[in-house]
């Protein structure tokens, strides 16, 4: 074999790694689908309570490696602030007063980076609430289902690190606790 065949296939066999690294190792646009379970549950002194929304739209940038998430980044998330529902009227309305939801419609969750940890992830971002935008730290974990990669994790907080006052109820007898917690089991699919 002369070194031109030699120079040859060298070349050929570089081309190949880097194809195959590409084809394994891909950044795509992905949209939220339809149907996000987003949930917000507390306390209050006569109960815990919980409130539900299953609209929201979001996108992302996903990075995927052999069947695996690796890396997610310009991941926004915008739920409706009254698309929250507690099933009952009363409370649905002291909580959109505490929101503000007459001037901040929307609660909105902005990833900044997601860095490995364990068997998942840890997601760092701003949540903005009521108008107010804070940083925040939890865990995620992410799978893969054929095209589609689901995202859970929960944050836990104080609404008054967003200048929430608890509501009350029922002449400030019954009032909501302090700490918060979001639940997200959202799935995201190929942009199309």
């Amino acid at each position: 074999m002369n070194k031109f065949s030699l120079q040859i296939i060298k070349t050929t066999l570089i081309a190949v790694f880097f194809l195959f690294n590409y084809a394994t190792f891909a950044q795509s646009d992905f949209t939220l689908a339809s149907g996000a379970d987003l949930k917000v549950t507390g306390t209050s002194t006569l109960h815990d309570w919980d409130m539900k929304s299953s609209t929201a739209t979001g996108k992302a940038q996903i990075t995927l490696e052999s069947g695996k998430v690796v890396n997610a980044k310009n991941v926004t998330i915008t739920m409706p602030a009254e698309s929250i529902k507690s099933g009952k009227s009363g409370m649905d309305k002291n909580a959109y007063a505490a929101l503000k939801t007459k001037d901040h419609k929307d609660v909105k969750f902005s990833l900044k980076e997601l860095v490995v940890k364990g068997a998942g992830f840890e997601a760092i971002g701003d949540f903005t609430i009521a108008g107010v935008t804070k940083s925040a730290k939890f865990p995620v974990t992410a799978n893969l289902t054929g095209e589609k990669v689901t995202f859970k994790g929960q944050h836990d907080f104080k609404l008054t690190d967003y200048n929430i006052d608890p509501p009350t109820a029922l002449m400030g007898t019954v009032k909501t606790g302090n700490e918060v917690s979001i639940h997200f089991n959202v799935t995201f699919q190929p942009t199309k």
